[in-house]
């Protein structure tokens, strides 16, 4: 599948990570999803899981083996976004390149729209 054909993607850095906490789990059935909740200091938040259930109206994204969720709500605000793994000398964590917000935190986990 071309990751260009989906709103959402998923980058090779991101998708190598989940397969890691995956196997981790134990439980090779699981799925990443993401979701925007409201909150965070920029007046949303990204939100990750890891979970075994899919919902009807979720937009499945596949990479490398993985499969990442989104929620028919989320996909308002992830339209065109990225998801990505990035390892720095802070710290290493899943950040999203998200071309829908206007202005983020320093932390990177909210935004506003």
């Amino acid at each position: 599948m071309d990751n260009m054909d989906t709103p959402v993607t998923l980058s090779a850095s991101a998708a190598k990570r989940i397969s890691t906490l995956i196997q981790g789990e134990g439980n090779p059935g699981l799925k990443f999803r993401i979701a925007v909740n409201g909150g965070g200091c920029s007046g949303f938040q990204y939100d990750f899981n890891l979970v075994n259930d899919q919902k009807d109206d979720d937009l499945v994204v596949e990479r490398d083996g993985v499969t990442m969720l989104v929620d028919g709500l989320s996909l308002l605000y992830l339209t065109g976004s990225e998801v990505d793994f990035v390892e720095e000398l802070a710290g290493s964590m899943f950040v999203v390149k998200n071309p829908n917000a206007t202005a983020s935190c320093g932390c990177g986990s909210s935004f506003a729209v």
